[in-house]
């Protein structure tokens, strides 16, 4: 398991129901102080963990939306990395419960020496939610022909220490330790600090990643005030109609969402085979004709920050 303290989120495929020669399947493995978060595998997910530098070992959650193959065809491998390698650290898999048969299908989908670490967490409902360390999780329904949940990660809130407030207190070294764990200390002129006088609130961070949809409620609710969006953008606007019937997004719709939710980084993936490189300008043009942010064309193996709020924001990196 990954430990160190890291916010980002690797890339690992970014085509859509057909891979090509420069998109794999899906495939994203957010890292979050020591947890790692692997939503939709698709086919070649393992491969893709190899040449991005991540592994079994940085996997602790794995995240499935729906079941259609170009999000799930992938979990066999990754599965079966998990057993071989060795790991030992509980790995939940979370996934709609109207997929188990698919789930038991892709779990044990060949012979191998199988692995015991494994927690399985089928939802169902509204906003299921689970704790998953330094952040909750939670999954809300989209819009498909076929059940699909996205994922929301929220980290609490907390506060941010005031460096000059404590001078002037006098308050260092362990103290300030105490100050945060306890809300209060004796400063060294015997006058009681209180947290509040020497902090202020710091809003905890956010990422949602929403896939196979059509604009809906759920879409919105999981947006919601993000830090980080990782959102499909399947198809171009001319192709709007072709959107509507297989239930999936333009990168028009998805810079829409990100204005009127509030988002801080838009990560577009899940391209549609039928563009090719010279089509790829289009797909930021049309997202920022709503969102003035900062819009993201995701390509395999690139590596995408969580934006920090105390820092200028960093760029993607392929």
């Amino acid at each position: 398991m990954c430990t160190v303290s890291l916010r980002e989120l690797v890339v690992l495929g970014t085509s859509s129901a057909v891979p090509t020669r420069h998109r794999n399947h899906n495939g994203y493995l957010l890292r979050w102080d020591g947890e790692g978060f692997l939503f939709d595998p698709g086919e070649g997910t393992q491969r893709q963990m190899i040449r991005a530098g991540v592994g079994s070992h940085d996997v602790t959650w794995i995240c499935v939306t729906h079941f259609h193959g170009d999000h799930c065809l992938g979990v066999p491998g990754v599965v079966q990395r998990i057993a071989r390698d060795g790991v030992t650290h509980r790995v939940r898999a979370a996934y709609p419960a109207s997929g188990e048969t698919y789930w038991r299908r892709l779990r044990h989908a060949s012979v191998f020496a199988d692995t015991s670490v494994i927690d399985e967490c089928p939802f169902s409902g509204p906003a299921p939610s689970f704790d998953a360390g330094p952040v909750t999780l939670t999954a809300r329904p989209l819009s498909h022909p076929v059940e699909s949940y996205g994922y929301r990660l929220d980290e609490p809130d907390g506060r941010r220490m005031l460096p000059g407030r404590l001078a002037e207190r006098g308050v260092r070294g362990p103290a300030i330790g105490e100050l945060q764990r306890e809300g209060s200390v004796r400063a060294p002129d015997g006058s009681v600090v209180l947290l509040s006088e020497c902090s202020e609130p710091r809003p905890g961070q956010s990422a949602a990643f929403v896939m196979d949809t059509a604009l809906c409620d759920g879409v919105f609710a999981l947006a919601e005030g993000v830090d980080l969006l990782v959102i499909e953008s399947t198809f171009l606007s001319p192709e709007s109609d072709l959107a509507t019937r297989y239930g999936h997004l333009t990168a028009a719709q998805a810079g829409r969402v990100a204005a009127e939710s509030g988002v801080r980084r838009l990560v577009l993936t899940h391209v549609s085979e039928r563009y090719d490189a010279a089509d790829e300008p289009r797909f930021t043009e049309e997202a920022r004709l709503a969102f003035d942010g900062e819009v993201v064309l995701a390509h395999d193996l690139m590596r995408v920050p969580v934006p920090r709020r105390d820092h200028p924001v960093q760029r993607a990196t392929k």
